[in-house]
């Protein structure tokens, strides 16, 4: 196998035209190149250099291996340069996917502080709920996901406060071969019309609802809101569902319904026309940000994953 340090050796020798000279060039000893040059050649299994009274000159081999040289040993500190910035975070990029409530607050801090800290390394950003959003890290379409995962309601018993206990992380992702780092849990709250019996209520039971109209969220979420329902003794009426937190402000505005909404989503949307109301029993979400190990590793990455945990410190 050819080496980058046989190559450099030989570059030196075709250009100062001995062993002695090249040494002092590269500051090394005549042995030490002569020793280089006769792995190199055995390397590549044929002679490079002849002697020529006091000169080495190169063979034809020799002279299409330096004609080459140029470029791979080019290519090779251009790649370094290249590593030593992605390591050194003076470079790299990111690719973040987030769903839509941490984009809009955990992610924007998240994003100022890392391009304050390391302007050099680029984020994207694009959105998608879980398990997508998962999958988009498996299939190395990103190197963070952030996701959420609900306790599991079937689990719970009558009278418990809070709905089932977080599972553990290798049960909401399908496999145990990711990096989960924890960042908060949300509480789910009620939000219900202005004028609605129990708006002016600090905290109901959510079987008080059960004979209103729903506006329900994105799949994962109307799916979970059924058990919650169900666990409580009733099954909801949705009538509406959206992926789209201030349409389902605007829609409970309106009088069209009733909803829980994660506390994340009540931090950027002005509920015009509607009141918050805690609800029991009480139901969180765990946001975690996913990647996968060896992208953990890269600096980049690593250093996203602490600026996220930082701004849900916040």
């Amino acid at each position: 196998m050819i080496e980058a340090r046989h190559l450099r050796v030989l570059r030196a020798v075709a250009a100062t035209g001995s062993f002695s000279a090249a040494a002092r060039e590269l500051g090394c000893t005549q042995p030490a190149v002569s020793q280089q040059m006769k792995a190199l050649e055995q390397s590549t299994g044929t002679p490079l250099l002849v002697r020529t009274g006091r000169e080495m000159r190169l063979t034809q081999a020799g002279e299409a291996l330096v004609r080459h040289a140029a470029g791979i040993l080019a290519g090779l500190t251009a790649a370094e340069e290249e590593i030593a910035a992605i390591a050194g975070l003076r470079a790299g990029r990111v690719r973040l996917v987030s769903f839509p409530s941490a984009s809009s607050t955990l992610v924007p801090s998240a994003l100022a502080e890392m391009r304050a800290a390391h302007p050099g390394t680029r984020v994207s950003l694009v959105e998608a709920e879980p398990p997508r959003s998962v999958e988009m890290l498996r299939e190395g379409e990103c190197e963070i996901a952030l996701a959420f995962r609900y306790p599991d309601v079937r689990d719970t018993g009558p009278g418990t406060p809070e709905v089932g206990a977080l599972p553990g992380p290798e049960g909401p992702w399908g496999r145990d071969d990711l990096v989960v780092r924890p960042l908060l849990t949300d509480r789910l709250i009620g939000v219900v019309p202005e004028g609605h019996p129990l708006a002016g209520a600090e905290r109901i039971g959510i079987a008080e609802l059960a004979d209103d109209p729903w506006i329900a969220g994105c799949p994962r979420c109307r799916r979970h809101l059924v058990e919650i329902c169900e666990s409580a003794g009733f099954t909801p009426r949705i009538d509406f569902a959206t992926d789209d937190y201030p349409a389902v402000f605007g829609l409970v505005g309106a009088g069209l319904g009733v909803a829980v909404m994660p506390e994340l989503a009540l931090e950027t949307v002005r509920p015009k026309g509607t009141r918050t109301v805690a609800v029991e029993p009480v139901v969180q979400r765990e946001v975690v940000a996913l990647t996968l190990p060896d992208l953990a590793r890269v600096p980049a990455v690593a250093a996203m994953l602490d600026q996220l945990t930082a701004a849900a410190r916040q």
